[in-house]
């Protein structure tokens, strides 16, 4: 069992600054990055859990991949992080590859279903 599993009552995804003002720019950047062995970007097939901002400009993402044995995890981060520095009013970027919980079909978003012909 993971020792940092929630306590009871506490979500498994920890939930997004959804109403900072560099929230929405910062999605955007997200979907700019694709997964190269899926048509989709990464925001819409749910890879993305967390965007977290501080009042400083410091950006924390949670992330995961549709397969901890992915040919490209190592740099999947790195590719999230290029795509967010240069937005006006970011300080740092920290992203972190998580696994739990893990990706599941469930977590596409309707536009990503649509491209992928699940609807």
């Amino acid at each position: 069992m993971n020792a940092e599993a929630p306590m009871e009552g506490q979500p498994l995804i920890k939930p997004s600054t959804t109403d900072h003002p560099l929230y929405d720019n910062v999605v955007e950047a997200c979907r700019t990055v694709h997964d190269p062995e899926i048509p989709v970007n990464i925001y819409d097939l749910g890879l993305v859990y967390t965007i977290d901002i501080s009042e400083g400009g410091e950006v924390d993402v949670l992330m995961t991949l549709t397969a901890p044995g992915c040919p490209v995890a190592g740099e999947m981060p790195g590719w999230v992080a290029e795509a967010i520095e240069p937005l006006p009013g970011v300080k740092t970027v920290n992203v972190q590859l998580v696994w739990e919980p893990p990706w599941g079909m469930e977590m596409l978003s309707d536009e990503a279903r649509l491209e992928l012909g699940f609807m």
